[in-house]
Order: structure tokens, then C-alpha cells, then sequence
């Protein structure tokens, strides 16, 4: 595993981070119980991963809780988060965060998926709260996460990279969604800020189909080439000896190397997967002409990719 400072913070972090939420959930979501999915977030551990990201609203924190006893409490970064409701329900799902992860602590709380019209009412009501409670050591280091689809532009985060009481962003950026790389990751650097990528591989990457569809979709917008939308595998030009070894492959080492991110989150339902992504993160930087390409055909896109987990979909009628 190789592992990197986040930020400020000063906690080293493993650049591949757990992340227990998506279509995944570490398995429940794919029909895998309790008891294989705390196996598998050990795996996880076993491996060298040492950052792990859950959340109020994934319901995987209990099985983080199982997965982390009996190892030393420092051995690990917790990061969890609560959506903004208020600051009440705030200090009350932090409180309901700590008996399921049975910890006294936890490194990282963000304020979830907050949006750029919630942000003044945040800062206002709600941030005061946690800070109050990080001066009891209830959490280590105040975060927030993006709501990526409903806020492409990072309006969000680049208001809060100028208040110092944020260490540690969790921020949406891909090969078909670069937009943070000049829109935010520059100040954040500057500032220290810690930076988890979400988004890397999400259904474009993962599923071929939606990939042909997303390609199609952008072509009759003029933002892509006919030619590459007609190509069966439209990013094939990124697998060949000495570059990628698939799609997902080159997603991950993409977001992986860029400057200004520190933790590439990636989400599993089984432990052969669990070791083909981690590969991926470990593995070198692209080929400068293939991160290049990317940037040429795909740099000016904004909010590609970025489909929230099938569960949050809405329904079809």
C-alpha cells in the first residue's frame, strides 16, 4: 500500500480509501450478509487500507464498527458524515455514529452532500455545533462532501476552501469530469486541505452500455466526435500495452495522480474486486500522451458521469 499525508490533518492515509456507501455498501448492497461484509472490510484492512468512509445515511457503520474491534483505534481513519438538517439532528447523528462504529472518536465527520443554497444556514447554525464538539474530541477534523450532480461547478466547495474551520473535502473528479483540477484543486493545495475523490468509477466506467449511451448522448450535443461516439468502446484508446489494462483501470489511475487529490475512494461487493481496484490505485501514473487525450477530448466537460447509487434513483414510471 502507499500512503500519503491528508492535508492539514496530518493523518496518513492510504490513497485507496474504502468507501461504504454507493450501489456497493461492502457487499450489501450485492446480496453479501453482515458477517461477509465486515470480512470483507477486513480484507480491506489486511491489505494496507487504512481509510475508511462511511456514512449516517449508508447504514455501514455498524458493520465498520465490527470490522475495526480488536485492532488499535489509531490503526485506522474513520471519516462518516451527516446531512445538514439541523444543527440538533447533526450532534445527534454524530452521536449515533460513534455507538455504531463503537468508538469514542472519529477522524473525520463531513456535513454531507451539502449544497451551495444550504451553505450560509451551515456556517451559521451547524458548523459552531461541531466545532464545539471537536474541542471534546468527538470527531478530530470538520470535513464537508459535495452534492456532485446538483453542484457540477464546485460553487460549494470553492466558498468553503476559504473558511479555515474545513480540513478535508470530499469532491466529485473523473476523466470525463476534470473541471476541479483548475476550478479547485489549485486552492485547496494551497490551503492544505485534504481531498477524497468520489466519482472516479461510477456506471459510465463500470458498464459498458451506459458508456455507449453517455458517448451518444454528448455527440448529438456537439460535445464529443460522431466518430468516437460510434466506437464500440469509446475510451479503447486508453488499453494497449504500456498504458491501461481496461476502462476501470485508467479511471482509477487517472483520478489517482492527480495533482491536488490525496484519497481515490472505491467502492466493492466481493474481494476479487476489492484487490482489482486497489491494483489499479497502486499501479503508475497513465501514459503522459493518453492523460493528455483525455484532457483535450474530455476537459471542458462538466457533470459526466456523476449518477447518484441506483437506490437514490428516481423511479421510473
Amino acid at each position: 500500500m502507499q500512503y500519503t499525508t491528508l492535508g492539514k490533518t496530518g493523518l496518513k492515509v492510504s490513497v485507496a480509501g474504502l468507501g461504504c456507501g454507493g450501489n456497493s455498501r461492502i457487499g450489501l448492497g450485492t446480496g453479501l450478509s453482515e458477517a461477509q461484509s465486515v470480512a470483507l472490510v477486513r480484507e480491506a484492512l489486511d491489505l494496507g487500507v487504512n481509510f475508511l468512509d462511511t456514512a449516517n445515511a449508508y447504514a455501514t457503520e455498524g458493520i465498520v464498527g465490527k470490522a475495526i474491534k480488536g485492532r488499535t483505534r489509531d490503526s485506522v481513519v474513520i471519516s462518516t458524515k451527516s446531512h445538514a438538517s439541523s444543527a440538533s439532528a447533526v450532534l445527534a447523528n454524530l452521536e449515533n455514529s460513534l455507538r455504531q462504529l463503537a468508538t469514542d472518536h472519529v477522524d473525520i465527520f463531513h456535513l454531507h452532500g451539502l449544497g451551495p443554497g444550504a451553505y450560509d444556514g451551515a456556517m451559521r447554525d451547524i458548523v459552531p455545533a461541531l466545532l464545539r464538539e471537536k474541542e471534546k474530541g468527538k470527531l478530530r477534523h470538520l470535513a464537508v462532501s459535495e452534492t456532485g450532480p446538483r453542484d457540477p461547478e464546485h460553487a460549494m466547495l470553492t466558498r468553503a476552501v476559504e473558511e479555515p474551520c474545513w480540513e478535508v473535502f470530499m469532491l466529485g473528479f473523473s476523466m470525463m469530469h476534470q473541471n476541479a483540477k483548475r476550478r479547485l484543486l489549485p486552492r485547496t493545495r494551497e490551503k492544505g486541505v485534504g481531498t477524497l475523490c468520489m466519482f472516479a468509477v461510477r456506471n459510465i466506467f463500470s458498464k459498458p452500455d451506459v458508456l455507449k449511451k453517455t458517448f451518444l448522448a454528448l455527440a448529438a450535443e456537439g460535445m464529443v466526435s460522431a466518430e468516437l461516439a460510434a466506437a464500440d468502446n469509446p475510451l479503447s484508446f486508453l488499453v494497449h500495452p504500456g498504458g491501461a489494462e481496461s476502462v476501470v483501470d485508467a479511471a482509477y489511475r487517472f483520478a489517482r495522480h492527480q495533482p491536488g487529490i490525496d484519497v481515490v475512494l472505491f467502492g466493492t461487493g466481493n474481494v476479487a474486486h476489492l484487490r482489482s481496484n486497489i491494483a489499479s490505485i497502486l499501479r503508475p501514473p497513465l501514459p503522459a500522451a493518453d492523460v493528455e487525450n483525455l484532457d483535450r477530448l474530455f476537459g471542458r466537460l462538466v457533470g459526466v458521469g456523476l449518477d447518484l447509487p441506483d437506490r437514490m434513483q428516481p423511479a421510473k414510471t
